[in-house]
């Protein structure tokens, strides 16, 4: 069980939505940061947050699945539950009391402004379906998420970033109506490789939910797999590799994984390679490098899944302790008469 750190030390929250396979976009861009350094240098807590996989229409057994392979392999990729908490959304139900104070917090127009709103509202009805209400409260959920931990830091992607200066608005709000309650916690965005594009799309971000695959390594991807997709990747028009985000985004997307692979520069990089065999064939063989660990101790961990259970019970046991005194606050602040 994850021990409190010392007072003042700084908490950090975050999470990931079992809405598809984890993929190397969010092992490079978030879960290898957490366990090398979030865990070890705050009071942190990682999130699997299965409620937001509710807002779209999905299969509640591939939920659970999903919920529980992400759970592993948060583990997996080197979270202590020694050092950090790490439990399950729906465990702890302060997630929920919370989101709807902030929903009476946020306002309609706020809401409806949310770009990925906008996106995915606009992705379900070209499929002829509804947009559920939840897609367009989502960002309160978000904000609850956050706000019951007293959390100081995000680190997350810039494509949530919007979703996070509502948090903060949300709590500043809050905390102006009815008295000092919420913590305003900052964003903060990893240096190297915090946005691995689609390696047959690379204007667009290396999406666990896609639905085309082909440019997606998933975390769980057999080698084979994973160096076919790598050496299948788009480039781009010529021959010389140079790291050009706008004029080459193939080869710059490489360049990135690679470098993020090897802890290198990506620009420094471009100047060993005269090809993009080459540069492919390395980039297949980094990648492959550093998820072999992941894989392996994730088949460790996946034929224990009692030892899972049990991190997962005891984390969700922790971060209730932690949630419940401010979201009680939180109740009381808005004028709603306590239970006992």
């Amino acid at each position: 069980m994850a021990m409190p750190r010392t007072a003042g030390a700084k908490r950090i929250f975050s999470g990931v939505k079992p809405t598809g396979h984890l993929t190397l976009g969010n092992y490079l861009g978030a879960m290898r940061r957490w366990a090398r350094e979030d865990q070890h240098r705050a009071d942190a807590l990682f999130c699997v947050v299965d409620l937001h996989a509710l807002t779209v229409e999905h299969d509640p057994a591939r939920v659970r699945r999903l919920t529980r392979q992400a759970a592993t392999l948060l583990l997996a990729a080197g979270l202590d539950p020694e050092l950090c908490t790490v439990f399950v959304q729906s465990h702890v139900e302060e997630h929920a009391r919370l989101s709807y104070l902030m929903e009476c917090t946020a306002s309609d127009g706020e809401m409806r402004r949310m770009i990925q709103y906008k996106e995915k509202a606009a992705a379900e009805q070209a499929r002829g379906g509804s947009v559920r209400l939840s897609l367009l409260t989502y960002p309160a959920l978000m904000a609850a998420d956050i706000l019951a931990y007293g959390t100081h830091e995000v680190p997350v992607g810039e494509d949530q970033a919007q979703h996070l200066e509502l948090t903060r608005d949300l709590a500043v709000r809050f905390n102006q109506r009815y008295g000092a309650t919420f913590v305003v916690p900052k964003t903060t965005h990893p240096q190297v490789a915090a946005r691995v594009m689609d390696l047959q799309d690379p204007t667009s971000k290396m999406g666990k939910s896609h639905g085309r695959t082909a440019g997606i390594v998933y975390l769980l991807d057999e080698p084979e797999v994973v160096r076919k997709k790598v050496m299948r990747a788009v480039t781009d028009a010529g021959s010389d590799v140079v790291h050009d985000r706008e004029e080459r985004p193939g080869v710059a997307n490489l360049l990135d994984v690679l470098a993020a692979c090897t802890e290198g520069d990506p620009v420094a990089l471009a100047g060993e390679y005269d090809s993009y065999g080459a540069l492919k064939k390395d980039t297949a063989e980094a990648v492959l490098e550093v998820l072999r660990p992941v894989r392996e101790r994730h088949a460790e961990l996946a034929a224990a899944p009692e030892y899972v259970d049990s991190v997962l019970r005891e984390g969700a046991e922790r971060a209730r302790g932690m949630a419940r005194p401010r979201v009680d606050a939180a109740y009381r602040a808005v004028g709603l008469l306590p239970k006992e």
